[in-house]
């Protein structure tokens, strides 16, 4: 119990006449039990104590007051005239038969929940249901960048990434869940995962019938690779682009994983910005990598609009892309024009207000970044 939780005990008993005892005062109480004194009454009243007052004991300390208070005085007297004659080896099991209590009461670590859920999965015997919660105690387990930094020591990284060949499509969809949480901002992890060599299996994975199993693959591989050129480098090899120009030129694939995807080129070309002496890849300049972005501008979807303007305002921006590309092929300047129409129609509803007005700050920026690209190309144009 804390020492404000004491005290409001404290202030609030002491107004019914009552008083809460302390460790300190163990020694007079155990003199009253001596003289008579039902102290346990004066102690508690009926029906009160630590327990009530904040819904349950909050300390040892709070349970060992509890405990006094409702004792008898009698059998208190007679238990500790009992431990006064006990030898000192017989005090010393009766003290070590308590630590091996507390022990036992203790909660396991989060080391040993992970390498108990790891050796479930590494057990073929184990029920589908029992793999499929080591799984999910895992996927809690790794959100703590030290405990993900561990799974890897503990052998949790190959337990997982042999789960993405699992038949069940629930067990492949959360263990690269698991994969992408642990990586997440991770070097470290991102690092081990790309050396034991998932990255084909997850873009598989991505093109899955299930649609859960294929937003969580490509969580898994946005978060494998991101800020990580290693990683990146690696995408590339296994033409990870085009796995995503697929994407974005399918309307008929799910939402979810058009506006993961789109994040996801935002998110590299943003890299390629970040490296200005790293060669840009000839592929965002490719005509119909570049239209299927634009095009995405034109979805009903908003979120899915915002993502596809914020990658393109990253893809004006690369030296390798042509302005009249994006003007004569992707036709930018209309689609804009369309955008702003719709952003001026969705101020006036208040429930869209704002996002309007955000976003059409947005695309004003990527207007102005395509005229000046526009102005450029004038300005090498032989007069």
């Amino acid at each position: 119990m804390s020492f404000a939780s004491t005290e409001r005990v404290n202030k609030s008993e002491a107004s019914k006449g009552l008083f809460w005892s302390t460790a300190k005062e163990e020694g007079d109480l155990l003199r009253k039990a001596q003289d008579g004194d039902d102290s346990s009454s004066l102690l508690l009243g009926d029906n009160q104590g630590e327990h009530q007052l904040d819904g349950g004991f909050s300390s040892l300390e709070g349970m060992l007051q509890w405990a006094i208070g409702h004792s008898d005085p009698a059998k208190l007297k007679e238990t500790a005239e009992d431990a006064q004659r006990l030898s000192p080896e017989e005090l010393k099991a009766r003290q070590m038969g308590i630590t091996e209590l507390m022990d036992k009461l203790k909660m396991p670590s989060d080391a040993q929940m992970m390498k108990t859920a790891i050796d479930d999965l590494n057990n073929s015997s184990v029920s589908l249901e029992d793999r499929h919660r080591a799984l999910e105690e895992l996927l809690i387990l790794v959100e703590p960048i030290d405990n993900a930094n561990d799974l890897h020591k503990l052998g949790g990284l190959t337990a997982v990434i042999g789960e993405l060949d699992h038949p069940d499509p629930e067990i492949r969809t959360i263990s690269a869940w698991v994969l992408g949480k642990a990586s997440q901002n991770n070097p470290v992890v991102q690092k081990q995962i790309l050396e034991l060599g998932p990255l084909t299996k997850l873009m598989e994975m991505v093109n899955s019938t299930f649609t859960d199993e294929a937003i969580k693959a490509l969580y898994a591989l946005s978060a494998l690779i991101s800020n990580n050129p290693e990683g990146q480098e690696s995408f590339y090899r296994e033409a990870g682009h085009l796995m995503l120009q697929n994407i974005l030129s399918n309307s008929s694939t799910d939402i979810r994983i058009r506006r993961k995807s789109v994040f996801l080129v935002a998110d590299l070309v943003e890299s390629q910005l970040g490296s200005s002496n790293k060669a840009e890849l000839p592929f965002f300049s490719n005509q119909l990598f570049l239209k299927s972005v634009v095009d995405l501008i034109a979805t009903p979807d908003l979120d899915l609009q915002e993502k596809a303007l914020y990658a393109v305002k990253n893809l004006l921006q690369l030296r390798s892309t042509e302005a009249l590309v994006f003007k004569e092929v992707c036709k930018l300047d209309v689609t804009l024009e369309t955008m702003k129409q719709q952003l001026q129609q969705l101020m006036v509803e208040e429930n869209f207000k704002e996002y309007a007005v955000d976003v059409e700050s947005l695309r004003r920026e990527v207007e102005l970044i395509f005229l000046g690209k526009l102005d450029k190309v004038d300005m090498q144009v032989p007069t």
